[in-house]
């Protein structure tokens, strides 16, 4: 089998983490899950990084949880879910407090849980032709666990919308609502990437730590103040996983049928 997640680090101290499950558009299970989340730690260790590049391979970002994976989630109990959804969220946590500048290379259609990969990284930069979407209602869930980023990135009143609404946004409509910071061409995305990490390499390393732990005290979203929140959020995910709603919108999703919930009905 081959890696879940490439890892490679230049000459100049940019890591950049590739998510390697292209024929599944990088769709992810708890194998993938465990080792970005291993990687990031061991980045975390190393005094010579300075920045993280986070991207797909083949063609898209993420597609969000893997077919297979979402399957075996049917037969999960509550508990079992939590420790699941628990997993999920150290890897947004891990992310999200990194003291590196990170950076998204958003290299083409994101979905669900990659969403919140995305909005977890420091500046994210995507491909025109991207798009994006919290379709987790459509399977009767929600976005708990990825919440408190994506809702940092976008705001509470467009997650009023996209959260309720499942539907998907261009990526013209993601920087709109500050998803993403900017868009560029398929042939000019890397340069815009390489833009992006240039600058953030004439900052002193100390400062900008520094400026990242800064941001999260003002904001409230400290590695700390987290906890409690990461837990309740696994939580929600779980309980919605084995209830009947959510075991009818998988089931009708692997069945690929629509849920009962959309069928017309009449007076």
């Amino acid at each position: 089998m081959s890696e879940p997640v490439l890892c490679a680090v230049d000459e100049r101290g940019v890591a950049t983490l590739t998510l390697n499950r292209p024929e599944i558009r990088n769709a992810f299970d708890h194998v993938l899950i465990a080792r970005l989340t291993e990687l990031l730690l061991e980045l975390r260790t190393r005094s010579d990084i300075r920045v993280l590049v986070l991207t797909g391979a083949g063609t898209a970002f993420s597609a969000g949880a893997d077919l297979n994976w979402m399957r075996s989630m049917v037969e999960f109990s509550e508990e079992n879910n939590i420790e699941d959804a628990l997993r999920l969220a150290e890897l947004m946590s891990v992310l999200n407090h990194l003291r590196i500048p990170t950076v998204a290379r958003v290299n083409g259609h994101v979905f669900g849980g990659g969403v919140g990969l995305l909005a977890c990284c420091d500046i994210a930069i995507a491909d025109r032709d991207a798009l994006f979407a919290l379709s987790e209602v459509r399977l009767g869930l929600v976005p708990a666990v990825i919440s408190p980023y994506v809702i940092a990135a976008m705001g509470a009143r467009s997650a009023r919308r996209f959260f309720l609404t499942g539907e998907p946004m261009s990526a013209r409509t993601a920087r709109r609502v500050g998803l993403v910071h900017e868009v560029a061409s398929p042939k000019r995305l890397d340069e815009a990437v390489d833009h992006q990490v240039s600058m953030l390499l004439k900052g002193g390393p100390a400062a900008i730590q520094e400026c990242k732990e800064l941001i999260a005290m003002v904001s409230g979203s400290t590695e700390s103040a987290a906890e409690i929140l990461t837990r309740r959020t696994a939580e929600i995910i779980a309980q919605l996983r084995v209830s009947e709603e959510g075991q009818e919108g998988l089931a009708a999703f692997l069945e690929k049928r629509p849920p009962h919930w959309s069928e017309p009905r009449g007076c």
